[in-house]
């Protein structure tokens, strides 16, 4: 992976990974860094900060807007999400930027939401919020407020999975269930069946995503093919298999669905489990 190095603010920084991008197709996956300065210097987009609401106070992005992770958990139904949006100043056609600073997960897991409720004008910023900072691009403290927006409805079942698809799944051909947690939780538990892909393998210090021919090499490792229908899946509301869901359909993947509920909905249900009692050296190499 190439290094993604920065100077000072007075001196023009070298672009993060931009995979692409420009300013007119925002939404691919991520945006570099660079390309999300730009339109917040034109005012064409919303940066949504998934922190805690008191990290947020402290400090973010410059023009950034509060959506906190646990309030979207907490608004849950597709109806409340898009208020939420709508109470944000996120109209239908807003181009949306998601960050955190937890190595991407929960604003992959807020990006994912906003994308189900038809706001597929999202993405993930490339890199973290200590990582912006670092490179000393712009921030504020300014508690931002939007005029309230217009926003329609549109569910996208075709990146959602409940347990009855995950079950159906486990047992039809070209279909992949890939579990995103750490190497030995998977280990000791998991739904039969299911490949692992560790979260911990999908990022760098500096991109919370590698480069797409990394990951195709995770893809390939594991027999998935990018025209195999996948459903991943974590261990409680989605935040990990959100990241492996992007970075899935970063590595070309084109059905792809997450289970949001995961693991603890599917053992609270007493669904069958799978493990692995005799593990070796071997078992715990995610490689």
């Amino acid at each position: 992976m190439r290094s993604l190095k920065y100077a000072t603010k007075e001196k023009k920084s070298k672009s993060i990974l931009s995979r692409n991008h420009s300013t007119s197709n925002l939404q691919d996956i991520v945006t570099s860094a660079d390309i999300l300065r730009t339109l917040i210097r034109k005012n064409a987009v919303r940066v949504v900060d998934v922190r805690k609401e008191d990290d947020y106070k402290k400090e973010h992005i410059k023009t950034a807007i509060s959506i906190p992770l646990a309030r979207v958990l907490d608004n849950d139904t597709p109806e409340k999400i898009v208020l939420l949006l709508e109470q944000s100043g996120i109209s239908d056609k807003t181009p949306v930027v998601v960050y955190d600073d937890t190595f991407g997960a929960l604003a992959a897991r807020v990006a994912w939401t906003f994308q189900y409720v038809g706001h597929a004008n999202t993405s993930l910023l490339e890199t973290t919020f200590a990582n912006w900072k670092s490179y000393g691009f712009e921030t504020e403290k300014k508690i931002n407020v939007f005029p309230k927006a217009k926003h329609s409805l549109r569910v996208n079942n075709d990146i959602f999975a409940n347990y009855d698809e995950v079950e159906k799944a486990k047992s039809e051909q070209n279909k992949i269930l890939v579990d995103s947690r750490e190497r030995l939780n998977f280990l000791s538990e998991h739904i039969p069946g299911a490949t692992n892909l560790p979260y911990t393998m999908l990022g760098t210090s500096e991109s919370i995503l590698r480069d797409p021919q990394e990951i195709k090499r995770f893809m390939e490792n594991r027999g998935i093919s990018k025209d195999d229908e996948v459903i991943t899946y974590c261990g409680s509301v989605g935040t990990l298999s959100g990241l492996a869901y992007f970075a899935l359909r970063m590595g070309g993947v084109k059905k792809i669905r997450l289970y949001s509920r995961s693991f603890k909905e599917w053992k609270k249900l007493g669904k069958p489990i799978e493990e692995f009692k005799d593990a070796n050296f071997w078992d715990l190499s995610a490689e």
